[in-house]
């Protein structure tokens, strides 16, 4: 697929906000942990992508209520669905001055089109080191799900089955989406928002 930018500003994947709040004590904390100036962008990019791919738990997998957004309560808290964890790895990576946007698709929320949609998301990340950008999905894996770090070939936690009227939307966006960004802030059970209010569609 080709990658679109919604900006063509590196500077608008970069900027920091309520929800993708890298200044915070807690992230600056785990940027320290996590970083140090001999590491490569590609490099920064594969510790922060596996950090949270495998220490972050996802919501539905641990059935857990909570329901975080700020990249510093995923942090905290360390569980969110996937619109959290993908506000964290922005967090992280811009934090280190390595531009980092959201990507999203369009999937089946379980197994068949009757049990309805949901907007996934993922994060399109640009690397100096190959001025190139790639799209990495730290959802998090688990039996079927199996996203890996990849410069050559996707490697996603969910491959789009168009004929379900599954879509894999192209645009690397500079902000989390608006219906996203409200739909955490409207609830307070994860698990009742996660199988009855995620939107659908951008």
């Amino acid at each position: 697929m080709k990658l679109v930018l919604e900006s063509n500003q590196k500077m608008d994947y970069l900027q920091e906000s309520d929800v993708i709040d890298f200044s915070h004590p807690v992230i600056q904390k785990m940027m320290s942990n996590l970083f140090n100036d001999k590491q490569t962008d590609m490099e920064k990019a594969k510790i922060a992508f596996q950090f949270v791919r495998d220490h972050i738990s996802h919501s539905w997998d641990i059935q857990g209520t909570r329901v975080t957004s700020k990249a510093s309560e995923v942090l905290i808290y360390g569980e969110g669905i996937c619109y959290a964890k993908s506000n964290l790895l922005a967090a992280l990576l811009r934090g280190q001055g390595i531009p980092t946007g959201f990507c999203y698709q369009r999937l089946m929320i379980f197994d068949t089109p009757e049990k309805g949609y949901s907007l996934h998301a993922l994060n399109g990340v640009f690397l100096q080191s190959i001025n190139r950008w790639i799209r990495l999905d730290a959802r998090g894996n688990k039996p079927g799900v199996q996203a890996e770090f990849s410069v050559d070939k996707e490697i996603l936690a969910f491959s789009v089955q168009e004929a379900f009227d599954e879509k894999d939307y192209s645009i690397i966006y500079t902000k989390p989406n608006e219906k996203i960004v409200a739909v955490l802030k409207q609830h307070s059970d994860a698990i009742e928002m996660y199988k009855h209010h995620l939107p659908d569609a951008l």
